[in-house]
């Protein structure tokens, strides 16, 4: 293992020197920095974490919360967590990975402890009981979801008001006027869980204005309650003719009820999902869908971050766009006929 002696004798300088360049500590020339820094890399130098803790009061790692719920399907949660840790290694940061239903205690031993620099949160709800904490904190943060009040934070998520606006506007664009939401687990809606409130006030909006009737039924997914689900719709709203899903372990049960009933998609119903494209383009119809962004989202949750270490970060709200691929599952309202 190279040491900073090594490192310091390969440069020409003093040990100190090479410390200093580390932890920031003392102003160092540009080319006395340049040839540790070219040293460093040489070498192949790695700073023992705790001992670079000490040097610099950094610990050089971010905390990311990410609740692992039953009801939440955990390979975007993941994809997300994929792309936070990737991209903070390429910032020189490792990531924390708390996935306990912990609420404020957990904010409270990232802060209180040292553990971390700043600190990542998922699965935000409209009124997170973490946030009053994490206010009162000067940790740097950013939360990758969107509560209800969003002062002195910084967020980054998805447009979902403006994703089920979108999925209502397709679905009237192609003439139906009834259609049916298969939503999150119920669960979920009891937490006030803001992308899935979101995604059904834009579509609920969107469709008063446009003279759409809605109906929403949440589901836990599966195939029986997803039969249960599916017959109340058509009980309740027999000339429901599209349908919007958001709700990855009920797309493939809602497809197969429907080709078992006689109800051909695109022709008889259309159907659209709030999904991973890779969820859209494996189910036994292509689906359109509006896709999670995934990557996009964790990436750009870092990026604020760091310019937050690093003192350049505001607090703002950043919501990407939702992009809506038509692919085989949506088609005109048939006719009456």
């Amino acid at each position: 293992m190279v040491t900073l002696a090594e490192v310091a004798q390969h440069a020409g300088v003093s040990a100190s020197t090479v410390s200093y360049v580390l932890s920031g500590k003392r102003s160092i020339s540009a080319g006395t920095r340049q040839r540790v820094e070219r040293s460093i890399q040489e070498l192949g130098y790695h700073p023992n974490a705790g001992a670079r803790a000490l040097a610099s009061s950094r610990s050089n790692i971010i905390a990311l919360m990410v609740p692992l719920r039953t009801d939440m399907y955990v390979p975007v949660m993941m994809e997300i967590a994929i792309a936070v840790a990737t991209t903070a290694r390429t910032h020189g940061y490792d990531v924390l990975l708390l996935t306990g239903e912990e609420g404020p205690d957990a904010v409270r031993r990232v802060t209180g402890s040292g553990l971390a620099d700043a600190m990542i949160l998922m699965d935000v709800e409209l009124d997170d009981e973490r946030l009053p904490l994490l206010r009162q904190t000067n940790q740097p943060s950013v939360l990758i979801g969107l509560p209800a009040d969003t002062t002195g934070l910084t967020c980054v998520d998805l447009d979902f008001t403006a994703t089920g606006a979108l999925c209502a506007e397709h679905l009237a664009g192609l003439g139906h006027r009834d259609i049916a939401v298969i939503g999150e687990a119920p669960a979920v809606y009891e937490r006030h869980t803001g992308f899935a409130e979101r995604t059904l006030d834009g579509l609920r909006v969107r469709s008063q204005e446009l003279g759409l009737r809605v109906l929403h039924r949440p589901c836990e997914g599966g195939y029986d309650v997803m039969a249960v689900t599916l017959a109340r719709v058509f009980d309740e709203r027999p000339r429901t003719t599209g349908f919007v899903v958001q709700n990855e372990s009920a797309v493939e049960p809602l497809l197969a009820l429907l080709r078992q009933q006689g109800r051909a998609v695109p022709e008889d119903v259309s159907v659209i999902a709030v999904c991973p494209d890779q969820v859209a383009t494996q189910a036994s119809v292509r689906l359109t869908s509006v896709a999670i962004p995934a990557q996009e989202m964790g990436r750009r949750a870092v990026e604020h971050l760091v310019a937050k270490l690093d003192g350049r970060g505001t607090d703002e709200v950043v919501l990407l766009a939702p992009e809506l691929t038509v692919r085989a599952s949506t088609g005109p309202v048939p006719s009456a006929g």
